[in-house]
C-alpha cells in the first residue's frame, strides 16, 4: 500500500471543487502537522510566499513553482532515513489522485528531487525556470533571521553543539559529506547559509538576499563577541 493510499481517508475528505493550490495546501498542512518547526507548515508557507513574490518579476509556470513550493518537503528525505526518492514519489501520488497531467507531475517531482543544496553538491541533470523560482524561494528561507533561528532549531532538534573552535567548518564537501555532517550548527553558517547569497537565480531574489545575508554576518559579530565575553 502507497503512502498516500495509507492517508486516503484524509485526502477522501477533501472537497474536489477546491481549487488544485487551494486543496494541495490543506493536504500539505495536514501532512505536515508536529514536524520539526524549520521545516513544518509554516516553512512552507514562507516559502510560498517568497515565491509568488519572485513570480510578480519572473516569467514561469504559476501552478507549477506553486504545487512545487507546497510540496517540496512534504517527504524531506532527513527526516526518512535519506531517502531522497520518497518526496517526490509522494507528491506525484497525491497529484495523480487529483487528475493533474503527467507532465506537469513529472516537472514537479524534478523540481523537488533537484532543488536542494544538498542536491546541488552532486551532478544535476534537470533544469528549469520554475526549478530556479522555487530554489530561491526555499534558500531565502534559510538565511537572514528566520534561517539563523532555523539553522539552530535543527541544530537542537539533532542535539548539535552550538559551535566549538576546534571543529573548524568544511569548505570543500561533497554531497554525501554535507548530508553526514554532524558538525555545531555555526559551522552551517560558513558551510552552506553565507554561501547562498551568490547562488540565487533570479534578480529578484538577489535583491532580497543582500539584506538577509548582511543581517546573518552582523549575527555572527555579536555571536563571537559574547563567545569571548566581550
Amino acid at each position: 500500500m502507497s503512502y498516500i493510499q495509507e492517508q486516503k481517508g484524509e485526502i477522501g475528505l477533501m472537497t474536489y471543487n477546491k481549487p488544485l493550490i487551494e486543496q494541495t495546501a490543506e493536504f500539505v498542512r495536514q501532512q505536515l502537522a508536529g514536524a520539526e518547526a524549520g521545516h513544518d507548515w509554516w516553512h512552507i508557507h514562507r516559502v510560498w510566499n517568497n515565491v509568488k513574490l519572485i513570480l510578480q518579476h519572473e516569467q514561469a509556470d504559476h501552478q507549477i513553482c506553486e504545487l512545487a513550493a507546497l510540496l517540496h518537503d512534504i517527504a524531506d528525505s532527513k527526516f526518512h532515513g535519506g531517502d531522497e526518492s520518497l518526496g517526490p514519489k509522494v507528491a506525484g501520488e497525491f497529484l495523480s489522485r487529483l487528475h493533474v497531467q503527467e507532465d506537469s507531475i513529472q516537472h514537479v517531482q524534478a523540481i523537488i528531487l533537484h532543488m536542494s543544496y544538498k542536491a546541488s553538491l552532486g551532478d544535476v541533470a534537470f533544469h528549469s525556470k520554475e526549478l530556479e523560482i522555487v530554489q530561491d524561494a526555499d534558500r531565502l528561507d534559510a538565511i537572514g533571521a528566520i534561517g539563523i533561528a532555523r539553522a539552530f532549531h535543527y541544530g537542537g532538534f539533532k542535539n548539535r553543539e552550538l559551535y566549538n573552535p576546534e571543529i573548524v567548518p568544511n569548505l570543500r564537501q561533497d554531497k554525501e559529506t554535507y548530508k553526514n555532517s554532524t558538525a555545531p550548527t555555526l559551522n552551517h553558517f560558513y558551510e552552506k547559509l553565507l554561501l547562498l547569497k551568490d547562488k540565487m537565480n533570479t534578480n529578484a531574489a538577489k535583491q532580497i538576499a543582500e539584506e538577509r545575508h548582511a543581517f546573518m554576518e552582523r549575527y555572527l559579530e555579536q555571536f563571537y563577541r559574547e563567545w569571548e565575553g566581550y
